[in-house]
């Protein structure tokens, strides 16, 4: 039995391809009361990706989490990495560790700074070999609108990884196999950062040119960055799973990191601008922990520290992005 822990759009679009294959029904764990009600009434989740019509003869909403893990065996985790420690904080390590986990959430879990799969090994005592990783490049909005939509399932264990490959393959999804379970995830945080500072400039009225030299630079200081964490070879960068998220990332319009940046670029405060969005930019939480993790390595990042300053230490932004965009090389 598949279950889904999450309700945004990302988790709205997964349970849309997974429902894809008639065979399949989901347990569903829906925080939100008026979600669960939205869906049972008029079969979309009212707040995320209303075009995607979901069976919800084929769906088991659930109102605790504890119950849909306990109830599932193959688990896809797509909740925002800033609220997973509360949600699975107080469930059993016997019941999590028999369960295999799908983890479709990008960012760092700010109470150990570790990504999901660390996260799950360490403090829940789930094998390695029972995760695996879903990435994009992707975007929910193309998904819900049954556009084709590229997917990278990572893991160590090959046979699982093919398995959740066949769970989601559909007509409008194609999936890759990666082993690089830990580059993968910690590409992903690096992506979400790197698109808020290319939505800031966009925002302060920098033009293509200078932003296209500013994710040339960030891939060179996000590989730099990789190395300390994950193996990745220079080849590696250049495959979809990591440049081509970081590209749709930075330059699509549905990307909510993208977005986030632009309306601080425009003057927005950190705090308006997530109140207007009502979605998460993972890249806001990551880049906490990242700073965190470059001062201890004693690294200079350049592009991270300038985003950096201008969302948690209150720096300008077009100060601090005019000083980062004159000294990029």
């Amino acid at each position: 039995m598949i279950g889904l822990l999450g309700s945004g759009s990302w988790a709205t679009a997964i349970i849309k391809i997974l429902l894809e294959d008639e065979e399949h029904t989901v347990n569903w764990w829906v925080r939100e009361p008026e979600v669960r009600e939205g869906l049972l009434a008029e079969h979309h989740n009212i707040f995320y990706l209303r075009e995607a019509l979901i069976d919800t003869n084929r769906i088991r909403l659930g109102e605790e989490v504890r119950e849909t893990v306990e109830q599932s065996d193959d688990i896809f985790i797509v909740i925002p990495s800033a609220f997973v420690y509360n949600a699975l904080k107080d469930i059993p390590a016997e019941v999590m560790q028999a369960k295999r986990f799908h983890c479709a959430t990008k960012g760092l879990i700010p109470e150990t700074n570790q990504i999901l799969t660390e996260y799950l090994h360490t403090c829940h005592g789930v094998p390695y070999s029972q995760m695996t990783v879903v990435s994009g490049p992707s975007h929910a909005e193309e998904a819900a609108r049954q556009q084709l939509t590229y997917l990278t399932v990572a893991s160590d264990n090959e046979r699982l990884a093919n398995e959740v490959r066949q769970m989601l393959n559909c007509y409008y999804v194609k999936t890759v196999y990666s082993p690089d379970i830990r580059a993968l995830q910690y590409s992903t945080v690096m992506k979400n950062i790197y698109a808020i500072g290319v939505g800031m400039c966009h925002g302060l009225g920098y033009g293509d040119n200078p932003i296209a030299v500013l994710i040339a630079d960030a891939v060179l200081e996000g590989y730099e960055f990789l190395q300390h964490y994950a193996s990745l070879d220079a080849h590696m960068i250049a495959q979809f799973a990591f440049l081509g998220d970081l590209l749709v990332t930075c330059y699509s319009q549905f990307s909510r990191n993208r977005t986030f940046g632009q309306m601080v670029g425009r003057g927005y405060s950190v705090k308006t601008a997530q109140q207007e969005m009502n979605m998460v930019a993972e890249g806001y939480y990551a880049i906490k922990g990242v700073e965190k993790m470059r001062r201890e390595l004693c690294v200079e990042m350049p592009i991270e520290q300038a985003i950096y300053q201008v969302l948690y230490e209150h720096k300008p932004a077009r100060k601090t992005m005019k000083l980062l965009m004159g000294n990029l090389k």
